[in-house]
């Protein structure tokens, strides 16, 4: 029944009143995408082409690349939530997004330069350090600014459809940034021949001189929300703790993650693919034009995914776009040697799905708006780091992995022929594993609930909140209170957020509770510290010949220390909180009403 009368409610629920004045002008949405076309466009030569530039030229061993990329994206699990954090807390008379994004993009293009030009005449081991320093220098300042613009694109509008637009807007730039990053050794190799340093470097000037001109049009062109950034922001943990209990955010985000387990297979994969599995005369241009159909069925198909967003929603162009990469996706498996346009006409099809790639931040934006319905407070931020780090880790051993499997069935590099295995191998690690894991995500996506019209519901409770009426949550049918109205203050109730619900059952069992709590978080820190050491002196133990690229187990063991890192930051910010609630806990009322107990004897 809860169901049933929250849609009628939603259908019922009047529009909001400034749903007018949330359409926006093409200019605006140019301005917030073109700069997605430099920001994106980046990551082939950086993810690509570095490796083997500091490699061919440097003679930096692979293994000491592969160390210095994993382990400086694992330090994203401190720096996405911490700007995430800072963005939505430090308003400034220029807004909360804007002067973060100022400040990142010129320190970004600094450190592009400096990566893609490093001076002549270093030696292996003055590279390998230069490359280590430029590229986590690269990445720190790369999430100054990029958290703070995926948030500023959440804010821009409220509108269900509007915000479709413009995110799809967002992707064509992106896209065609990648396709255009694409051609990037053509040209290196075009004007500079043998010269790579010459011709990377010209590749940094470009790409920083875009950089810097898109989001600056951007930052004249856009402003911010007056009415958001003039909200009171919330403490870090607290803000973690009920980002993670917002259902249909946490439904997005598995369904991201199990997404994410293959999602890095076709860029690993489709270089052996092509040629022990299709045996083109030429797998250097099937290679290409892979490439090419992929990334530009994904731009052409973007009018499209917006149509059908329209007409079904974003929940249901969504179901079509999983079911267009499951089944695109796994006619790879049945593709055999000398079948090139049965490949190419897979690889355009599932690139479609590719342009859908714009219904996740549509999404995310209305998922934020039923978080500002429960919370009274506005966190776009803290919500798009989550977005950027989480499935990042997952992406990274799904690009060791298929290389494991690899070296497992018995491939050998630069032999005449493979092994049949290998080619079984390749057409399950392109066609069935990400099928398999796209059918499992489906059916989690299937539980998400945000429609149009409960999205309306959302905005309408929202107004009722800052009236101080009570508003029926359109998602679960239940009345809920203004957050300033609820039974237990705001302040307190934050402050107790600082603790999981089992703690707090504990402290509410006995004055133990109280006493022990400290102590229970200063374990979970020295437990997280611990990981952080041992899986870093195991990584260092292990890694001996660094000609080699590093081992899957290796590759897991830096991705785990770099979340061990994440939670002893986590459990370290909850210690004063710890202190302050052993030497004056609230009333047992105050913990029983935040718990939603009616009597202590509920604990059990």
């Amino acid at each position: 029944m809860a169901v049933t009368r929250a849609e009628t409610t939603a259908q019922s629920a009047e529009p909001p009143a400034e749903s007018h004045s949330e359409r926006l002008a093409l200019g605006t949405k140019l301005a917030y995408a073109l700069p997605g076309m430099a920001s994106s466009g980046l990551a082939l030569p950086i993810y690509a082409l570095m490796p083997k530039f500091y490699s061919d030229v440097y003679l930096v061993p692979l293994g000491l690349i592969a160390l210095s990329i994993a382990v400086a994206r694992a330090f994203d699990a401190i720096t996405d939530p911490a700007m995430g954090w800072l963005s939505d807390r430090v308003p400034t008379r220029w807004g909360r997004r804007r002067p973060w994004i100022a400040l990142g993009v010129p320190f970004t293009a600094v450190c592009i330069l400096a990566m893609f030009g490093p001076p002549a005449g270093l030696s292996p081991t003055t590279a390998a350090a230069w490359f280590g320093a430029t590229f986590a220098a690269y990445f720190l300042f790369h999430t100054v600014y990029f958290v703070p613009y995926g948030a500023l694109g959440f804010e821009l509008t409220l509108d269900y459809n509007e915000r479709s637009s413009l995110f799809g807007w967002a992707q064509a730039m992106s896209l065609f940034g990648n396709a255009a990053a694409g051609f990037a050794p053509l040209v290196i190799e075009e004007f500079y021949g043998d010269d790579q340093r010459a011709g990377f470097l010209m590749v940094g000037w470009v790409f920083g001189f875009l950089l810097i001109g898109m989001f600056g049009w951007m930052l004249m062109r856009i402003q911010e929300r007056p009415e958001f950034v003039a909200r009171e922001s919330n403490p870090i943990v607290p803000g973690v703790r009920r980002t993670l209990r917002n259902p249909p955010f946490r439904r997005l985000l598995v369904v991201y993650v199990i997404s994410s387990l293959t999602g890095a297979i076709p860029a690993t994969v489709a270089p052996f693919y092509i040629p022990e599995v299709l045996k083109p005369e030429n797998p250097g241009a099937v290679l290409t034009y892979t490439i090419v159909g992929y990334v530009v069925s994904g731009a052409l198909s973007i009018p499209v995914w917006v149509y059908l967003a329209k007409r079904l929603g974003k929940r249901g162009a969504w179901f079509i776009s999983i079911w267009v990469g499951i089944i695109g996706g796994s006619t790879f498996f049945f593709v055999g040697e000398g079948q090139i346009a049965l490949f190419l006409t897979a690889v355009v099809f599932t690139g479609t799905a590719l342009g859908a790639g714009l219904l996740h931040p549509a999404m995310k934006a209305d998922v934020i708006d039923y978080d500002e319905f429960l919370t009274g407070k506005r966190r776009e931020a803290q919500y798009a780091s989550f977005w950027a780090m989480v499935p990042k880790f997952v992406v990274i051993p799904s690009a060791a992995i298929p290389l494991g499997v690899l070296a497992a069935v018995g491939y050998e590099s630069g032999a005449a022929s493979q092994p049949e295995q290998v080619s079984f191998a390749l057409r399950t690690l392109l066609g069935l594993a990400p099928a398999v894991t796209g059918i499992v995500a489906f059916l989690v996506a299937l539980g998400f609930p945000m429609t149009e019209a409960r999205h309306r519901a959302v905005l309408a409770g929202i107004r009722r909140h800052q009236q101080g009426l009570d508003s029926e949550d359109p998602l679960t049918g239940e009345t809920v209170a203004p957050p300033q109205a609820s039974e237990v203050d705001e302040k307190t109730a934050w402050f107790l957020d600082h603790f999981s619900r089992r703690e707090l059952r504990s402290v509410l069992r006995s004055e133990s509770g109280v006493r022990w709590l400290p102590w229970r978080v200063a374990l979970c820190t020295a437990v997280s510290v611990l990981l952080v050491l041992g899986l870093s002196g195991w990584v260092v133990v292990q890694v001996q010949d660094l000609s080699q690229t590093l081992g899957t187990l290796v590759t897991l063991a830096v991705v785990g220390a770099g979340f061990a890192l994440a939670g002893a930051c986590f459990h370290a910010l909850r210690w004063p909180a710890a202190i302050r609630l052993r030497r004056g806990p609230p009333p047992e009322a105050t913990l029983c009403a935040h718990l939603g107990l009616d009597h202590p004897r509920q604990v059990g």
